[in-house]
């Protein structure tokens, strides 16, 4: 059986990873609150597509992947404030990342209605 890469997965655990990078120079520069709050939606994005692959019903899976996309929502917000101030490193890139993260999200989750 050929072992075929699961798109959402790797892009929200890559994203993860470049939050962390991210949240880390926040700290440097001691923007904490925002790094903190970042940090965590950031990251809970991948962790909760990761959990919805061992769903138990259809249901659960739907479930897991909509706390993905409020996840999605809460990270944008964060981006955005950083966008928006003063002095905080250029966010641009992550927010493409994020949106079409957030893209194929939803996608998911009308296809999986559907079925």
């Amino acid at each position: 059986m050929e072992n075929k890469e699961n798109v959402i997965v790797t892009l929200t655990f890559k994203f993860a990873l470049e939050i962390i990078k991210y949240c880390e120079d926040l700290q440097d520069k001691r923007k904490f609150v925002i790094a903190n709050q970042l940090l965590k939606s950031g990251t809970s994005i991948g962790a909760n597509i990761r959990e919805a692959q061992n769903a138990e019903s259809k249901a659960d899976f739907i479930h897991k992947l909509k706390i993905s996309a409020k996840e999605v929502e809460e990270t944008i917000y964060w981006l955005e404030l950083c966008k928006f101030s003063e002095n905080y490193p250029a966010v641009e890139e992550l927010i493409d990342q994020v949106n079409h993260i957030s893209r194929i999200v939803n996608k998911i989750i009308i296809t999986s209605k559907i079925k």
